[in-house]
């Protein structure tokens, strides 16, 4: 079975699914297609199926004639019918893992795929899991689910982890770039995985285990979470001590070594960096451990919307003007520049609380057309024409398609929480 197998991933003849055609599957699935693999995406969405079949991307970093060329050439299908994962040589599992609120992992979606996985299971399968979770995922519940018919793992099929490592809209690095890690349940499944993703990326980090991988990927997003804290907290220091707190990162930035530097915000948003320190507090509590770092950066990170929010407040009061009735836009819905994505975004948590304090909040986002919060819903403005009747500008997610010069020059009073004005000089610009 090893054998055959890797020999049909050798020569890119192996039949590969993905289940989840989101940010992570859909990239995915197009590299694999490229490299030369049949590749079938299995989602549950209906009309992401229809609109992958007609050719059409809905990911922002998958261009539509990338995806039609393979589509044409029959490299690539996407199907809602699970029946046919027996069909497939390997599949790669790209489902979401949220929190719940009480923000313990939420891994209903890893089982669910699971579940379907070991319906049509059968042997000389490579069953790759890419979600991000918590250490032990992939050995204590993926494992049991795929054996319980009484096929052996390392045997008859084969399991590892791979963490996804997708930035979405980073136009410098992707999947083919961006070294991936593997940890296999046995030596022969990380071996059969890594000769997988080696077909479609530069290098392969072999690790001796999938909750080594799996701790890799949380360790590199506690590290920018923890980081991101820290310098939010500095944020406030430079407050209170009326210094500006780009120009600090800046200059501490241009030491070659020793220093790393990380920019403040309204928040911190996405899928990942705001859950993934979580599951990884909530597997050492289990342990009787506490993660005391990770607690207060998600504490720090969660108060920058309010922090924000005050700013505004402050900035519009002392312009004679209450924030009760003040007409504020907010430039940015999205959770990072030059995405469609509003998962756990800090715009959210601004647009409430403004909207708490009775003011008239209305939103412009390129990206982002319309949403719903709290049962209702919010529609970006149709175009920047008109500022003047705003008592406020408010750049929450700096979009790079925004001419902020002209922002600027048109607003009468412009808050900058990303250091998107840089380098512009004016006394109507407050800066976070």
């Amino acid at each position: 079975m090893n054998d055959k197998l890797s020999k049909a991933i050798d020569e890119c003849r192996a039949k590969i699914g993905v289940i989840g055609l989101g940010y992570v599957g859909l990239p995915l699935a197009v590299e694999l297609g490229r490299a030369g693999f049949e590749v079938t995406g299995f989602e549950v969405d209906a009309k992401k199926v229809a609109s992958i079949n007609r050719k059409i991307s809905y990911i922002g970093d998958v261009k539509t004639t990338d995806l039609a060329a393979l589509v044409s050439g029959g490299k690539l299908k996407a199907t809602v019918d699970f029946s046919k994962l027996g069909g497939q040589d390997a599949i790669i599992v790209c489902v979401p893992t949220p929190l719940r609120k009480s923000k313990d992992p939420d891994v209903s979606y890893i089982i669910s795929a699971t579940n379907s996985i070991a319906k049509t299971i059968r042997k000389g399968q490579l069953i790759i899991l890419e979600s991000t979770t918590y250490p032990g995922t992939t050995r204590e519940l993926v494992l049991p689910m795929i054996e319980k018919n009484g096929l052996k793992c390392g045997r008859d099929i084969f399991l590892a982890f791979s963490p996804e490592r997708v930035d979405p809209s980073n136009s410098k690095f992707n999947i083919s770039n961006t070294p991936k890690v593997v940890g296999g349940i046995t030596p022969k499944c990380g071996k059969l995985a890594s000769s997988l993703y080696s077909k479609i990326t530069s290098s392969v980090k072999y690790v001796t285990s999938p909750e080594a991988a799996e701790m890799v990927k949380l360790l590199e997003n506690t590290f920018r979470a923890v980081n991101i804290a820290l310098v939010n907290e500095v944020a406030l220091m430079c407050d209170r001590l009326k210094l500006d707190v780009w120009e600090i990162i800046d200059a501490a930035g241009t030491k070659p070594f020793g220093f790393m530097p990380f920019y403040p915000g309204p928040g911190i948003g996405g899928h990942c960096i705001p859950l993934d320190p979580h599951y990884l507090s909530w597997k050492l509590k289990t342990l009787n451990f506490y993660s005391r770092f990770i607690e207060l950066a998600g504490e720090m990170n969660s108060k920058m919307p309010e922090y924000l929010v005050q700013k505004i407040v402050d900035a519009v009061n002392e312009r004679g003007k209450s924030i009760r009735g003040a007409k504020i836009l907010l430039l940015g819905m999205a959770y990072k520049k030059d995405v469609s994505d509003l998962r756990e975004s800090p715009s959210l948590d601004v647009l409430k609380l403004l909207l708490d304090k009775k003011a008239n909040t209305a939103y412009y986002d390129p990206y982002i057309s319309d949403f719903k919060m709290g049962g209702r819903t919010f529609r970006s403005v149709k175009n920047l024409k008109s500022l003047s009747g705003y008592d406020a500008v408010v750049v929450v997610t700096n979009h790079t398609v925004i001419d902020y010069a002209d922002i600027v020059k048109r607003a009468s009073l412009v808050i900058d929480s990303r250091n998107a004005t840089k380098g512009i000089k004016s006394s109507k610009v407050i800066k976070l």
